[in-house]
């Protein structure tokens, strides 16, 4: 029998029932509000018909023990649960008194112990019952939760039935205001695999164990947990702890806690990120399926303090890129995990490549397996969860793994393990029933290569790999920076251009333009001494350069350098032959001559070296361009090779990048180490393309159908006419 199927569609009836209460609230609610009132009542009704069968034996003790300073001992032992209410009112006595329900269902509430009050202010449940009474809808909502389809009691509704029938309504909820509901729902399907595989190789011998989910919900993986335990080891004794950052499933969870008989206090509120509940504690087995794909802008100052306090925090190892918080669950998840734990937690596929080696999110991985705690992944089918519909992974994380499974780690390809759902909830198309989870966890078991199922049908596939496989040193791939001299028509022209716009020079004119101003009767130029020699050096190596002109580029930097010195223009005398000038020579109206000794400066290639560049470029066969006799890295050429852990770094080099670039040379000051999980790669599967005659023959059969189609519409035409 198929338990997920079954009960998924008695929560849903039962869910839907409740939910339509939602017909009393319409107009003096809007759609989007329902879940207020909803919500909490129905937490208020499940309360109600918990305590139902002991609701005279609670008062008569309330009557006997009300004058002690502590009675809660007594009225828990008389309730049969850790909660009680000394109220007279029942929700049929309530009915029997309309004109006064305001006043009773407020005394009734009144009524309850203190951890339930404190459930109850989480959904600010005052300001709901106020609004009802104002709208004349609270009559009627109570009446309709205390029908028969409002029914809530343990003996017809179990702990963990009651528990999803809460998650479906947040889920009716959250979609009606637009938000993320999956970040509250995770269907049991996927819980019940989880806690299997969890639970698979654990020795029972009725122990206590502990159970903890750090981003709970409505706590039903904790809800899960303990039912399985059960079902293995009746005298096994199972704690529950768990943290929401969520007020409504906070309060859900902590009324589950409750009825369940366990231990309310250990239901706490807070950001898991930031307001760790349970620092210090560790537990035997986590289960959880925090957000992701989430920002953790709102932790990030705590979060990156916690950080730097190193081994003594919870995120020493990296942090993730802040659009995505999921891999701090994991580390939070591995801080709180047992020497001899086992952790099982969803995440999607950004921690098994996102980041770079070096980075926060690379070097989480890294730290996972070199300690040899990552046990296996699991990969599920697409469309698993009722907000996405992206492939998703279960992560099992093993503080002390048995020795056959010591630095390995067991890939398990499950997304073809699945059955597709009569009628889909959201994205959520596809269930793990109980056949296919059955194949998950042999496959997990067993420990072994290959295949189990049908590979025709439902199946899933094992791969094991050493934990070195997944690790890499990322190394950097320096070429040198390799130069050639061009000179030629194009080179010399754009040059012409940039000294017109930059220096406003105009090297296409023989003579220099001399601007005058006039001060009085004396007449000055507006250039200085200094300004004009510039220009005729910038002249006179331009007329070099012209002088050097090559179809083939200079492929020595250092040789071109000689020729330029060497050149007979490269001279006093070559200079004072470009300094010409128009209107009036200003040298001889005003500086005087030129003084050669200022000369000398302009005659070497290095004066011009910003210039020269202008005419470098990039050319393999060029010389290799040095600075205290290393060769210069070129970046624009610059490349990195992943080479895996287990293979030796020159050996990978000198096969797989010497053929290719002799010239090339590891920066090993830049190598790091990272890892990455290539799950999609690992399983790949190459599908051989349609031969072209398979595809030629279906296009003329195609053809051939549509002209058939063609003649028997034009025949039935000519017909009709």
């Amino acid at each position: 029998m198929n338990t997920v199927s079954n009960v998924g569609v008695n929560i849903a009836e039962k869910a839907t029932l409740i939910w339509n209460v939602a017909d009393m609230l319409r107009g003096p609610f809007k759609p989007h509000e329902y879940g207020l009132v909803i919500l909490p009542m129905t937490v208020v009704k499940r309360f109600h018909d918990c305590l139902l069968p002991t609701h005279e034996k609670v008062l008569e003790t309330y009557e006997k023990v009300k004058t002690l300073e502590v009675v809660d001992g007594f009225l828990t032992r008389a309730s049969g649960y850790q909660f009680y209410n000394i109220s007279k009112y029942t929700f049929e006595t309530l009915l029997a008194d309309p004109e006064n329900i305001e006043a009773n269902f407020k005394d009734y509430l009144a009524g309850f112990s203190g951890n339930v009050q404190d459930v109850l202010a989480k959904f600010d449940f005052d300001n709901i019952i106020k609004r009802m009474v104002e709208s004349n809808t609270l009559y009627l909502v109570i009446k309709e939760f205390n029908s028969v389809k409002g029914y809530l009691g343990p003996d017809k509704i179990s702990a963990v039935d009651c528990g999803y029938v809460f998650e479906d309504l947040v889920r009716r909820f959250n979609e009606s205001y637009g938000e993320e509901a999956g970040a509250h729902f995770t269907s049991r399907d996927i819980i019940y695999l989880m806690t299997d595989i969890l639970l698979s190789d654990t020795q029972f011998s009725g122990q206590n164990i502990t159970v903890y989910d750090m981003a709970m919900g409505t706590s039903q993986m904790l809800s899960c947990m303990e039912e399985r335990i059960h079902a293995l080891d009746q005298d096994a004794t199972v704690t529950c702890f768990g943290q929401e950052f969520n007020p409504s499933t906070f309060a859900i969870a902590k009324a589950d806690m409750m009825i369940r008989g366990g231990d309310p206090n250990n239901m706490r509120f807070g950001d898991t990120l930031s307001d760790d509940q349970f620092s210090g504690y560790k537990f035997d087995r986590i289960i959880s399926n925090p957000p992701f794909g989430i920002d953790w802008k709102r932790e990030q100052k705590a979060v990156e303090a916690e950080a730097k306090l190193g081994e003594a925090g919870r995120f020493a190892p990296g942090l993730p890129k802040i659009s995505d918080g999921q891999q701090l669950f994991v580390l939070n998840g591995l801080a709180k995990l047992a020497d001899d734990g086992k952790m099982a937690i969803v995440q999607n596929g950004s921690p098994l490549f996102s980041g770079d080696a070096g980075s926060g999110p690379s070097n989480i991985r890294q730290y996972i397996l070199e300690h040899d705690w990552l046990d296996a992944i699991i990969q599920l089918s697409t469309d698993q969860f009722m907000n996405t519909g992206i492939t998703t992974y279960i992560w099992v994380l093993c503080k002390e793994k048995p020795s056959y499974r010591a630095g390995k780690v067991q890939l398990i390809d499950a997304s073809h393990c699945f059955e597709p759902r009569r009628k889909s909830i959201g994205t959520k198309r596809n269930d793990i029933s109980d056949y296919c989870r059955s194949l998950i966890v042999q496959a997990y078991g067993e420990f072994q290569e290959g295949i189990v199922g049908d590979k025709d049908g439902i199946y899933c596939e094992t791969k094991i790999f050493d934990t070195m496989e997944f690790g890499y040193n990322k190394i950097v791939v320096e070429r040198p920076i390799r130069n050639a001299v061009t000179i030629n028509d194009k080179t010399l022209a754009a040059f012409q251009e940039i000294c017109r716009i930059s220096n406003s020079i105009d090297l296409g004119q023989d003579a220099i333009h001399v601007s005058w101003s006039e001060y009085g009767s004396e007449k000055y130029p507006t250039q200085t001494s200094e300004e004009l020699e510039e220009e005729i050096a910038m002249r006179l190596f331009y007329k070099i350069l012209c002088s050097l002109k090559s179809e083939q580029p200079y492929l020595s930097v250092t040789e071109f350098e000689k020729l330029y010195n060497a050149s007979p223009l490269n001279s006093v005398e070559g200079y004072l032959s470009v300094a010409k000038f128009t209107p009036f020579d200003p040298y001889q109206e005003y500086y005087g001559a030129i003084r050669p000794s200022r000369i000398k400066k302009y005659l070497d290639i290095h004066y011009f070296k910003d210039e020269l560049s202008y005419f470098i470029f990039y050319d393999p066969n060029g010389e290799i361009a040095t600075k205290k006799g290393k060769p210069i890295a070129n970046t624009d050429l610059r490349d990195t090779e992943n080479v895996p852990l287990k293979e030796d770094i020159d050996a990978y080099f000198a096969r797989e990048v010497l053929p290719f670039a002799p010239d090339a040379w590891i920066d090993k000051s830049k190598t790091k180490v990272g890892y990455e999980i290539p799950m999609t790669r690992y399983f790949y599967e190459y599908q051989e393309p349609e031969a072209s005659d398979a595809i030629l023959n279906r296009i003329i059969g195609l053809e051939n159908e549509i002209s058939i189609s063609l003649k028997e519409l034009l025949h039935r035409e000519e017909n009709h006419g």
